[in-house]
């Protein structure tokens, strides 16, 4: 028994998977900060999930073919954990103060 990987597939469910884990990492960094600054963080909290996991899922099964292309599937995972790799190792860098106070 063979298994024969669709590259093109693969390649194309990648980078639609590279664009939105960005934009769904981005929106994260972007409602906690916000969050930060709010008297109600659960509220930008939740809404920002919303959004954010519907945007991540639905462009998901667009990049898939509405479930029925497993090598975009496996090329949108492999993007999400490569970003996910990245934007936790960013966040994990020393930040400098927002307010200008050293």
């Amino acid at each position: 028994m063979t298994i024969t990987a669709d590259w093109g597939a693969l390649y194309h469910g990648f980078w639609i998977g590279a664009v939105a884990s960005s934009l769904f990492f981005a929106g994260l960094a972007w409602s906690v900060r916000l969050a930060l600054r709010t008297t109600r963080p659960m509220l930008v909290l939740l809404s920002s999930a919303a959004v954010r996991i519907s945007l991540l899922l639905g462009l998901g099964w667009l990049a898939v073919g509405d479930g029925h292309d497993g090598w975009a599937f496996v090329g949108y995972l492999a993007a999400f954990f490569s970003v996910r790799l990245v934007a936790t190792l960013i966040a994990r860098l020393p930040q400098a103060k927002e307010d200008g106070c050293n």
